[in-house]
């Protein structure tokens, strides 16, 4: 996600007009009740790989510490991070046969790598499932975004074999940090051009963004302000946020997740202009007409160790990003197969 210093800025170049937007824009928002983390989803058995908390650790530790950093202004690096997850999604590991979408910006080459499974009676309607794998300069990036990496490969796999309604696509994005952020060089805004220009129907995609910090004190969750006062303060919940046109998709993947798990969760659909609901991937398919939603943390907003140094893996609250990684599968097989 955007610098965290870019907040006040922002939020003051935000009219008045636009936060009283937003704040009406909540009638569309509600709270599930507080649960504690269990072991499993409700109904485990709809996942032909179900998500285990071992694999997110494994998986992590390579991303975050093996390969490490990996900024836009060092391709060698990013091309060894997007040639890994390649292999994971591959026909050794998991079956699938990747595609990777190349692009040029600034001199230097990028790529997006894609792996789909085709829908059956609904095949032209598409859901998006997507991460971006980059980081800022000298940030490990375990949290953001190697947990939302490491969810896009553990739903891949719990997806393997599936037959569904609608087309599936999983795709890991490149650039998505400054200094391509909301750029025509972000990997996001090159797939999502490239999916407008082949006339294709995405009708839905789910940006996983910074997935893996929970924190149970009070005060411990900020928000932009406006927000505040319709949200919990303890920052131990996971948010899926949406710009307005996308609230139908966010009221969907909320009801989705709540079938799926009992892991607190809030959702929010608002003017794409307040600080914070722009800033990951999903804002790429909004420019081309898509709706999309983003699942986060948070980030910024409550994770201290945010583009530092010390964003490593033993930041993560691996048994509750274990479980909302679970819901999310739930939400995924679900959005692939409306009733």
């Amino acid at each position: 996600m955007e610098q965290a210093k870019l907040i006040p800025r922002l939020i003051l170049g935000v009219p008045l007009g636009m936060v009283a937007i937003g704040v009406l824009s909540l009638l569309y928002t509600s709270t599930a009740p507080v649960a504690k983390t269990r072991e499993g989803g409700r109904d485990p058995e709809r996942l032909r790989a179900p998500v285990d908390e071992e694999s997110l650790r494994g998986w992590l530790d390579k991303l975050a510490v093996d390969i490490g950093p990996r900024p836009a202004s060092d391709p060698a690096k990013l091309r060894v991070a997007a040639k890994w997850i390649q292999s994971e999604l591959g026909e050794e590991n998991m079956g699938y046969r990747p595609q990777v979408q190349l692009f040029e910006a600034g001199g230097a080459e990028y790529r997006n790598v894609e792996v789909e499974i085709a829908g059956g009676a609904r095949a032209d309607e598409i859901v998006v499932v997507g991460a971006h794998y980059d980081s800022v300069p000298g940030c490990p990036a375990a949290n953001d975004n190697g947990t939302g990496v490491v969810a896009l490969l553990a739903i891949a796999r719990a997806m393997i074999g599936t037959e569904n309604a609608r087309t599936l696509r999983f795709v890991a994005f490149a650039n998505e940090e400054p200094p391509h952020f909301q750029t025509p060089t972000m990997g996001s805004m090159v797939y999502a051009k490239r999916c407008k220009e082949r006339d294709e129907n995405v009708v839905g995609m789910i940006s996983l963004e910074t997935l893996g910090y929970y924190d149970d004190r009070r005060g411990s969750q900020s928000f932009p302000p406006g927000l505040r006062r319709f949200y919990p303060d303890t920052g131990n919940f996971l948010a899926l946020v949406g710009n307005v046109k996308s609230r139908g998709l966010v009221g969907g993947a909320y009801r989705a997740f709540r079938r799926h798990s009992e892991f607190p969760v809030e959702k929010a659909a608002l003017p794409a202009a307040l600080p914070g609901v722009g800033w990951s991937d999903h804002w790429s398919f909004w420019q081309y007409g898509y709706p999309a939603v983003m699942a986060t943390d948070t980030a910024t907003y409550r994770y201290p160790h945010y583009h530092l140094r010390s964003d490593t893996p033993d930041k993560i609250d691996f048994p509750r990003f274990t479980e909302v990684v679970r819901g999310l599968a739930g939400v995924v097989r679900d959005l692939a197969n409306p009733k």
